[in-house]
């Protein structure tokens, strides 16, 4: 469910497309996806949306309970890596 009025996300969902940093490869991920592996070398690629689901206050609302908790933990991992890369 996608809250009426909120800007960041579309009602239905979208192709979304990246270039792979790993291998330059196109993936291709749903706009409800959170993440999706490059097809050609395994690298995971984030959904952008994960942005607005750490600070919204009707993210969990938005998009529901499984997605924010997949996506809160993706958070989570992301801000442990940078710790980790900053520290070393």
């Amino acid at each position: 469910m996608i809250l009426e009025g909120c800007q960041a996300r579309p009602r239905t969902p979208t192709i979304l497309e990246k270039t792979c940093p790993n291998c330059g490869h196109t993936i291709e991920l749903f706009s409800i996806d959170t993440q999706v592996a490059c097809e050609n070398c395994g690298f995971v690629a984030y959904n952008d949306a994960l942005s607005c689901v750490q600070w919204c206050k009707h993210a969990r609302k938005c998009v529901g309970d499984e997605m924010y908790e997949q996506l809160m933990k993706i958070a989570a991992a992301q801000k442990d890596r940078r710790e980790e890369q900053h520290d070393s």
